[in-house]
């Protein structure tokens, strides 16, 4: 999981490695470890500080010894990359270039470039940013960086102002389209970044303009800096989720201010517990999208917050810096501008009152400025007075500047560019000129300063209110290639100006604006709008054309003719306009003819071939001898035995025999069924004997418990009057063992007496007391007397209930009891003199204080199919439609019983037959564990040799997958069976899947593997979640998946074939009377049976205090009006009470105030027993009263009820939270809050604060100072009994004489003594433990721990296990992950810390819930999942959950986020794609299999009502079938061939699983292996040609991206290289010519989809809508003809990005697909297969990969990798395991594929398989 924490060297309780360990002992004798450099001196202060700060023993003289000035990095020794040099910047690098050479601020940068900062940052996590926050987390992007990355986009064309304008708005409705909310901030002092950059600065004033006018999302513009007051307060207010940072500011090669800039800004962030999403290097998919997120934590905050005097003194400084002029000559020029642009726009608005649009005023401002500075500049010889100091030698002469004349000729350029933006569509403009050209010097001078005018024009025309000024056009201000097609025109044409045709438009618009430009400059003399050019200098020259031939040879190629049925049948429709090659062409003759591939024999040697099934290990294999047979048997009986002992911690004992036979299940049936014949009304004599016999030993069991009552009802009643709470409680135990109602209600009448009569006691005398505890007590003893046993009260019972009513005050109520009408018998007088009264009314008494104890709605009436317990209504539903072999989506809250329906499912299948199926699908491991236990602990089933009842699949392990009646596993898993050819026997046997958790289908992995599951099965299935907010959508997509398989089953039973006829009927008299239902449909349940509270953590003077937190609270008048109440949005009846109470005291005059009174409620009036659904029609109608003040124009009520809800609390201040930790878990105790989960997001974390807490207890025990002296006497005498034990025991007992006899005796009673007493006083105090003895036996316990090996292995988890602390987490072993589960359920554990692996359906309930950190993955679904295991039920009516150490604006948010919407990921991979190909042609039942892959094919819930989408995916389809042919992986009959197994197997590895065939099929591994031989024994190769199969391997399959930041630190590890080095030369030509193929074929893909994009919206910017389609003339003249000559064509290319020269030539590079695409298109969601070996950010940086697998091969140690290489712990174990099983395929494969057993790339893979396996076995252990 996901932390910011360092790690280097912080866990000091890690395992020791021995590997690890013996490098550090060599590193004297290692040559790259000499002298370290200040770099590797400074990386090991950072871990001895961060190992101190962990412990907190950082001390002064450490502190002290950081040299922060030092921190820099030497550009001699770091190896940076070379930020690309853009046009953009290239005008301005001198200035920049001698600001940063004089940058005095440079004296102090060594903090802000320190190694801590970096290490964080190259440890950022890459991450889903958004993950499932609907409508409600709020971010923050920094304006400059989003310029920053932008403005260097590969694909932008220097000056491009409309394209550049576009990529923004397409990365900001990226973020919209999938949930984003954000605002975007503009500091003032970060414009000074571009100060020496006009261009830009021109760009930033244009771009916030445009946000601000023409979008609706908030620009803050109002800071100064992100120093001031102002942004400090932002911040705490609104706590943004994390703040987008150009992560440019960290580079350390090239010194740059403004990357400097950006370095301090992350490191303020930061310090201020801020976390940062770098903008750089992030991508998208459907649904997300992913980038590097660096968390804010302590270690990083003590460190800023130490130097922040250093850290602003160097920010002022680089501010200053930034801010001085190049020259006092430059200031003087700005000035002059800025005045000339003041004065004449006011001339302007006075020519123009009426106003105009922002291009035209801005070209005439600039215009006119221009030419008016350069006249006064021409006047004299030199430069005028104020602009004449420090000018260069260039500015010396007038030589090389150009005339007035010729300036003027420029400006009419412009004006003419200017006067085309106005009238030429886009379609027109985004032509490719052939010609590109390169302004001349002086002419780019002025070029210059008009962009300086332009600047200030805008800075301008923002102030002014009182001039109507359009800007909607203003992303259009300018276009700089269009005025070089001008210039280039009047250059290369040759032409006068009576041969231009400008066009009637054009010609006017330019006319107006040239007019208006010579009226503000009356005082220079220019000339008339034409002749356009009366000078003939020249302005530009050409720089030739722009041609790729290479590319634009891809354009003309056609596709190669396939034949095959599901082609054919899914897209043959498609076919008809796409070209084909004939099959003469030399590409289809060069196809790869290979052997068709059989799946299971080897083409030639025929040698079985194994698939994913096979090759996952299995625990059940045959034994090799009987000693093997025994060892299996024995380990096999001790599984069960724990999976049943598993299984009841679970559920109990409820082990069910399942009968084997059909008629026994058909009795059990009638039995429960109603016989309404007369011959079964008649009783027989036996039977009365019988009935007889029970009702005597009913009246004499009745009699013993009614003894048992008398005898123990004095304790009770003392108890109740010393303790209620305890005295309840031993009620509540006799109860449990007593059978007979008589004596149960006699018990609680006799409690309901002492109850009262401890009342009147405590409302009796002076001062008295309410206690309200003591009153709903009383009235819930009334609820159950009046619920449970009505059919037994007698008429005193209801008087001395209605006289106890009475006298509480609830006068309303005596009156229902004895059954009188309200208007009899009301005495008024003795209901308000009473001196018993609770002073309330009946209804707000029992909402307000019996809350959590209202009745569950709970029917009475028991189901004959239900056995142990009686089902609600709703449930009775699911097994109806189980029953009914009907598909269902149940939707219901955590905790509520819908999985009971799945045990149901297996049930009735177990009952059928003994050949039916029932597959559970469950999200993780932990969960299949669970799962198995629970099916082991209900069923018991005798079946044939061979069959179980249960078995497991995972990509661990398998057990009896094929051969039970219930498989339990993963996704994955299942998929592989139901696409595998030869298992389709076995899947044709399923009658039901269970899909647990299926929200799933909408996760960041395997989400697809959902999705395919559920259109690919025959059978029924049961979808399991408590969080999908539209079920209704789900329902309807899988509906049309149940009516295409309807249509398929009926389309088989039509087939005339007689074979089949006989199959058909022999399979029906097989299932017998079973229908097939194909009706999907949806349950949903909104009620969770305890209720949730909420509570808000302060600490306060070394102690907590706890808030409430009522939901309202979270809530925005804002958020009501746009989006109502989250769906599941649900109060308690108290904070129903509350929400009324705080409305009426709100609004005075509010008018349904009485009737909304809980008094006056139609569902709570006058009732006894007020339940839980009535509760909530009361929360409803709340609800809706409330929205309805909002619609009704009352928000300021509505804000006020609000607030007031809120807690009166600041925020948490800042503390080490961490320290604190065992304090609050001390006062969770006292408020009997325990046993609780405490989620925290980190591997690490889990384990520091479950160690913590114990060390705390620890010290606190030697604080207590236990009486050691005679604890050590006691064992000094128990040291000598044994001795002379020892000393008798040495003769038997028989030859003992008499005396030495009862010696013995005495010596033995006297051991067992002095035993007892150690014990006792080795024993931990109450106040020392937080393990619950009484839970479990010491037996038990011995037994847990002797399983997990504990004690032996990880003494680390046993010594806090043992004091009632546990952590969980999904690294651990899985015995030891079960440990800590089933001792939590017992009891035992009162503590568990927990990453997110607890969150999905296990079965871990507890009285509370906390979350303990802040994380990017505590979002609104992981706190709905985690807050489902608060409160258990049976146990608790109540769950609390708890915020430790999370901002409360988090908390805000994560309460009122909705439930997120599923919806579907692009569903298509070219691996998938074969697959179904492999599966349609291999199986046996080829139809049944062709309908499996074109229902997955069919049936995309992305492309769900969407018939563009499903038209695009068929194209996807099409050329993922060229690409196949074109590899070699199918022959031009569609059957698989070659390497296709191979590929299937690494399936999930695409594309490296291409690259890595293409490699095999060129020979490189054969050539690397034959480079060096060593024969020790056989062939053995060197470690050079395994760390060189390593280095390919990681490069193609340990594909984890860093950071760029990373590269900075190259060569600064000692054991780890960290970044792994690119492929070998040979093999990244391999790789080269494989992404040839690729941008071949699916370049030609994007060409077709362009026929689907919406034209009419391509034409418009995505976010602010604004068209630029502009209206096409039906006359061109030879000027525009001219002017918009295209030669490359741009149809699939976005009219946006060919403004910047893209054509359709670019979409062959994969590269770019992304940014040029057309808009509608949506190429970010396509899986192209694209091998991106070096890959690179928009701005060409490189992104480096993670060297982990070939550092582990290396130094084979774990703890090298998560120290030095940035990774976690449990990803670090995670990523080896996952490479070693890559490994392992690909030799199994190779194995099996080639017939030479000795080739050598067979062996090397081999002993590279063996080797890796060996390290990781290490690790493992």
């Amino acid at each position: 999981m996901a932390s910011g924490s360092s790690y280097l060297g912080t866990d000091t309780d890690i395992e020791s490695d021995s590997s690890y360990d013996e490098k550090k002992s060599d590193e004297g004798n290692s040559s790259d470890d000499q002298d370290l450099s200040y770099n590797s001196q400074a990386m090991q202060f950072l871990r001895e500080y961060e190992e101190r700060e962990e412990n907190g023993s950082v001390s002064d003289d450490l502190m002290s010894n950081l040299d922060v000035t030092k921190f820099l990095q030497e550009e001699a020794a770091v190896e940076t990359v070379d930020d690309r040099s853009k046009g953009i910047q290239a005008s301005s690098k001198a200035g920049v270039t001698s600001a940063s050479t004089s940058n005095p601020a440079g004296k102090e940068k060594g903090i802000i470039r320190s190694i801590f900062l970096l290490n964080h940052m190259s440890r950022s996590e890459y991450a889903s940013l958004l993950n499932d926050f609907v409508e409600s987390e709020l971010f923050v992007i920094d304006g400059d960086s989003l310029i920053m990355e932008y403005l260097e986009e590969k694909t932008l064309h220097t000056g491009q102002m409309l394209h550049f304008f576009y990529l923004v708005e397409c990365y900001l409705v990226d973020l919209i389209n999938r949930g984003a909310t954000f605002v975007i901030v503009f500091f003032q002092d970060a414009e000074h970044l571009w100060s020496k950059c006009i261009t830009v600065l021109s760009f930033r004033s244009a771009l916030i303009l445009h946000l601000q006018r023409n979008t609706d999302i908030p620009i803050y513009t109002e800071f100064p800096n992100f120093l001031c007051s102002t942004w400090q307060s932002f911040l705490k207010t609104s706590y943004p989720y994390f703040i987008m940072v150009s992560d440019q500011g960290l580079q350390m090669g090239k010194e740059c201010l403004s990357k400097t800039y950006f370095h301090i800004f992350i490191s303020h962030l930061l310090g201020k517990g801020v976390n940062v999403a770098l903008l750089s290097g992030q991508t998208f998919d459907a649904l997300r999208v992913y980038g590097y997120y660096i968390q804010s934590n302590y270690h990083i905050r003590r460190f800023i917050k130490q130097h922040k005097e250093k850290f602003d003194a160097h920010y002022r400084s680089l501010i200053e810096c930034l801010s001085r002029p190049s020259s006092m000559a430059s200031k003087c020029i700005h000035l002059d501008i800025e005045n000339k642009v003041y004065k004449t726009s006011c001339q302007l608005q006075k020519l123009w009152p009426e106003g105009s649009c922002i291009q035209k005023t801005v070209c005439i401002l600039s215009c006119s400025v221009i030419l008016q500075l350069h006249k006064s500049y021409l006047k004299e010889e030199e430069p005028p007075s104020n602009t004449r100091k420090n000018k260069g030698k260039e500015n010396s002469t007038q030589e090389n500047t150009l005339s007035f004349e010729e300036a003027v000729d420029l400006c009419k350029l412009y004006c003419l560019h200017t006067a085309l933006l106005l009238h030429l569509p886009l379609s027109k403009r985004a032509r490719n000129l052939s010609e590109n050209g390169k302004w001349e010097d002086d002419v780019s001078k002025l070029l210059e300063m008009r962009r300086n005018c332009e600047y200030f024009a805008l800075k301008h025309l923002t102030t002014l209110s009182n001039w109507k000024i359009d800007f909607t056009h203003l992303p259009d201000l300018s276009d700089s290639l269009l005025l070089q097609k001008v210039g280039l025109y009047w250059e290369t044409q040759k032409c006068k100006d009576t041969d231009v045709q400008l066009g009637e438009e054009i010609e006017k618009e330019y006319t107006r604006i040239w007019t208006a430009v010579s009226k503000l400059v009356d005082e220079c003399e220019i000339s008339e709008a034409f002749p356009v050019r009366n000078t003939s200098k020249v302005f530009i020259s050409s720089e030739g054309s722009k041609k790729d031939e290479h590319r634009e040879a891809f354009l003309n190629v056609g596709l190669i003719h396939v034949k095959s049925s599901l082609l054919e049948e899914y897209a043959g429709d498609a076919l008809d306009s796409l070209p084909f090659l004939t099959n003469d062409d030399p590409l289809v003759l060069s196809l790869t003819k290979s052997k068709e591939f059989d799946e299971l024999f080897h083409w030639n040697s025929m040698k079985p071939l194994s698939d994913e099934y096979d090759r996952t290990a299995c625990d059940n294999e045959k034994p090799s001898g009987p000693k093997e047979a025994r060892r299996m048997l024995r380990n096999k009986q001790k599984y069960n035995a724990f999976l049943r002992f598993y299984g009841q911690s679970l559920e109990g004992n409820i082990s069910k025999q399942i009968p084997t036979n059909r008629k026994e299940d058909a009795l059990i049936k009638s039995k429960s069924a109603p016989n309404k014949t007369k011959a079964s009304t008649q009783k027989k004599k036996a039977e009365i004997i019988v009935e007889t016999n029970i009702k005597k030993k009913l009246i004499e069991k009745e009699k013993k418990e009614m003894e048992t009552l008398e005898r123990i009802s004095g304790n009770i009643e003392m108890e109740i009057r010393e303790n209620i709470n305890e005295g309840i409680q031993k009620l509540q135990e006799f109860l449990k063992t007593c059978s007979c109602d008589s004596v149960k209600l006699s018990a609680e009448v006799m409690a309901l007496d002492t109850c009262f009569s401890v009342w009147v006691s405590l409302c009796s005398g002076p001062g008295k007391e309410r206690c309200f505890n003591v009153a709903s007590t009383i009235m819930r003893r009334i609820h159950i007397i009046l619920d449970k046993y009505e059919e037994l009260i007698q008429k005193s019972h209801r008087e001395k209930i209605a006289g106890y009513l009475k006298d509480m005050g609830f006068h309303n109520l005596d009156m229902s009891v004895l059954g009188h009408n309200k208007k009899q018998g009301i005495n008024t007088k003795t209901v308000t003199c009473s001196n018993y009264a609770v002073g309330i009314g009946a209804a707000r008494f029992q909402l307000q204080y019996m809350s959590h104890y209202l009745k569950r709605e709970e029917r009475k009436d028991p189901d004959p199919r239900i056995h142990h317990f009686i089902p609600d209504t709703w449930q009775r539903e699911l097994m109806d439609i189980v029953d009914n072999n009907e598909s269902a989506i149940i939707v219901a809250p955590t905790s509520s019983g819908k999985t009971y329906a799945s045990y149901y499912c297996m049930e009735k299948v177990l009952r059928e037959s003994d050949d039916g199926v029932v597959v559970y699908v469950a999200p993780t491991k932990a969960l299949v564990h669970q799962v198995v236990a629970t099916v082991h602990n209900r069923f018991v089933k005798e079946l044939p040799a061979g069959i179980t009842v249960c078995g497991v699949f995972t990509r661990d392990y398998r057990y009896d997958a094929l051969n039970c009646q219930v498989l339990v596993t993963v996704p994955q898993c299942l998929e592989i069976l139901v696409l595998s050819p030869h298992w389709q026997n076995w899947v044709k046997r399923i009658k039901y899947v269970v899909f647990d958790e299926v929200h799933c289908l909408g996760g960041e992995i395997g989400a697809q593997v959902w999705e395919h599951l559920l259109v690919m099965i025959r059978c029924p299935f049961l979808a399991l979640s408590a969080t999908i907010s539209n079920p209704e959508y789900l329902t309807e997509w899988l509906q049309k998946v149940k009516n295409y398989w309807l249509q398929a089953e009926e389309l088989q039973n039509s087939e005339p074939s007689e074979s089949k006829s006989s199959h058909r009927i022999k399979h029906k008299q097989k299932r017998g009377s079973d229908k097939k239902s194909f009706k999907v449909r949806l349950v949903k349940y909104g009620e969770r049976y305890n209720d949730l509270e909420k509570y808000v953590c302060i600490p306060e003077d070394g102690s907590f205090e706890f808030f409430h937190y009522h939901p309202c609270a979270a809530l925005t008048v804002n958020h009501i009006e746009k989006y109502g109440f989250p769906s599941d949005f649900s109060f308690s009846p108290q904070e129903c009470i509350k929400l009324y109470d705080t409305m009426v005291g709100t609004w005075k005059n509010w008018s349904r105030a009485k009737e909304l009174d809980p008094e006056q409620f139609s569902s709570l009036k006058d009732k006894i027993i007020i339940t839980k659904a009535d509760a909530r029609k009361y929360e409803e109608s709340l609800k809706k009263e409330l929205v309805n003040w909002v619609r009704c124009g009352h928000k300021e009520e509505v804000g006020k009820v609000l607030k007031s809800l809120q807690p009166e609390i600041e925020d948490v201040a800042e503390h080490d939270m961490k320290k604190l930790f065992p304090c609050f878990v001390e006062e969770l105790r006292k408020i009997d809050a325990l046993p609780a989960l405490f989620f925290i997001f980190n591997i690490q974390e889990v384990e520091s604060y479950a160690d913590r807490l114990y060390l705390h207890l620890k010290k606190k025990k030697e604080e207590m100072k236990p009486d050691t002296e005679a604890q050590l006497s006691l064992q000094i005498k128990l040291e000598k009994v044994e001795k002379k034990l020892k000393r008798l025991t040495n003769v038997t007992e028989d030859k003992l004489s008499a005396s030495k006899a009862e010696i013995l005796h005495t010596l033995l009673d006297k051991k067992n003594i002095l035993e007892m007493q150690v014990e006792k006083l080795s024993k931990d105090p109450p106040e020392c433990t937080f393990a619950n003895q009484k839970a479990v036996d010491e037996k038990t316990l011995n037994y847990m721990l002797k399983r997990t090996q504990l004690l032996t292995r990880n003494i680390r988890l046993a010594l806090p296990l043992l004091k009632g602390i546990g952590y969980h987490h999904e690294s651990m072993n899985p015995k030891q992950r079960q440990a800590v589960e089933t001792l939590l359920r017992m009891g035992f554990l009162q503590v568990v810390t927990a990453t997110g692996s607890l969150a999905l359906g296990i079965n871990m309930p507890c009285k509370s819930v906390v979350f303990v950190e802040d994380s990017v993955y505590l979002d609104s679904l992981n706190l709905r999942q985690m807050s489902g295991r608060a409160g258990r039920r049976g146990q608790d009516l109540l769950g609390k959950v708890f915020f430790y150490n999370i901002p409360l604006p988090k908390v805000q948010r994560l309460i009122k986020a909705n439930v997120p919407k599923l919806k579907g990921q692009f569903p298509l991979s070219v691996s998938l794609i074969l697959r179904l190909i492999l599966l349609a042609e291999k199986a046996d039942d080829k139809p049944d299999a062709k309908a499996k892959a074109l229902s997955v094919l069919k049936h995309s819930l992305m492309a769900f009502n969407q018939p563009k989408k499903q038209e695009m995916l068929k194209l996807f389809f099409l050329f993922s079938v060229q690409f196949l042919v074109r590899e070699g992986y199918i022959n031009q009959e569609g059957k698989p061939q070659g390497f296709s197994g191979l590929a299937t197997h690494l399936h999930y590895r695409e594309p490296s699983n291409f690259v890595l065939i293409r490699f095999l099929e060129k020979g490189l591994f054969h050539k690397l292996c034959e480079r060096s031989l060593t024969n020790k024994g056989g062939k053995q190769f060197s470690e050079t040609v395994m760390e060189t199969l390593v280095l390919v391997l990681a490069n193609l399959f340990g594909r984890l991206r860093l950071p760029h930041s990373a590269v900075e630190l190259k060569g600064q590890f000692r054991h780890s290289k960290v970044i792994l080095d690119e492929l070998p030369p040979d093999f990244a030509a391999a790789a080269e010519e494989y992404n040839d193929v690729v941008d071949k074929i699916f370049g030609s893909f994007l060409l077709s989809t362009s026929k689907f994009a919406d034209m009419e919206q391509e034409y418009q910017l995505p976010l602010s809508n604004i068209s630029f389609a502009g209206a096409e003339s039906d006359h061109e003249t030879s000027f525009l003809s001219v002017l918009t000559n295209c030669q490359n064509k741009t149809t699939a290319v976005s009219p946006f990005a060919t403004l910047s020269g893209n054509t359709n030539n670019d979409l062959f590079c994969a590269s770019t697909v992304d940014t040029i695409g057309l808009q509608t298109i949506d190429a970010k969601t396509l899986k192209i297969p694209t091998f991106d070996h070096e890959t690179e950010d928009i701005q060409g940086r490189k992104m480096p990969l993670n060297a982990y697998a070939l550092d582990f091969y290396k130094h084979g140690s774990l703890k090298a990798l998560f120290c030095e290489n940035f990774l976690h712990r449990g990803d670090a174990f995670q990523l080896i395991k996952d490479f070693k099983l890559v490994i392992s395929s690909i030799s199994t494969s190779l194995m099996e594929l080639c017939e030479d057993e000795n080739d050598n790339v067979v062996l090397a893979f081999k002993q590279l398989d063996e080797s890796y396996k060996e390290k990781y076995e290490k690790i493992q252990n």
